[in-house]
């Protein structure tokens, strides 16, 4: 990346050309997930040993796409950003993943339950775009603001994040 501009539109135009470049990183790692998620639930459910347990196969492509996405974006959409302990930031990661499916789930349920909307194509809009939209909004947010924050400015700060992010777990 060049190096830093003066003044505050050169410092505006940096940060809006990093954030340019995490928001599309982001992106492709979480399309990469989503091939996963949905490649292995499918192989796991009509080709592998889970045939015919669709939930435990869900569950094992989520939890191996959500693995896959924390290291991709530790390791390459924030590998600027301010590193903690890596079990913290596993953690925090499935968690807001979390809160993220419920979004999703909730604008399901407001769609379906509260609005009379139950179609098929009704369900895959509310749950599929708009819930997707907005839970990867919020990830992206939660994300950049929790698990892989600014690196900090003040030299004692850095020095702690610093030897955190040097601790494996």
């Amino acid at each position: 990346m060049a190096s830093p501009r003066p003044g505050f539109v050169g410092r505006l135009h940096d940060s809006l050309g990093t954030l340019a470049h995490e928001i599309a990183k982001f992106g492709i790692v979480g399309s990469l997930a989503f091939v996963i998620d949905v490649g292995l639930f499918n192989l796991l459910l009509y080709f592998g040993p889970l045939e015919g347990k669709p939930l435990t196969a869900k569950v094992v492509s989520v939890a191996a796409a959500t693995t896959f996405a924390y290291f991709g974006n530790r390791y390459w959409t924030f590998r600027h950003r301010g590193r903690t302990n890596m079990g913290r930031e596993y953690v925090l990661f499935f968690l807001l993943n979390g809160v993220a499916m419920l979004i999703a789930v909730g604008c399901l349920w407001v769609s379906h339950y509260l609005l009379g909307l139950d179609s098929a194509l009704a369900d895959n809009i509310s749950a599929n775009v708009v819930g997707l939209v907005l839970g990867t909004l919020f990830r992206f947010w939660s994300y950049r603001k929790w698990v892989f924050p600014e690196v900090p400015d003040d030299p004692a700060d850095r020095e702690l994040a610093e030897r955190d992010a040097a601790s494996p777990i």
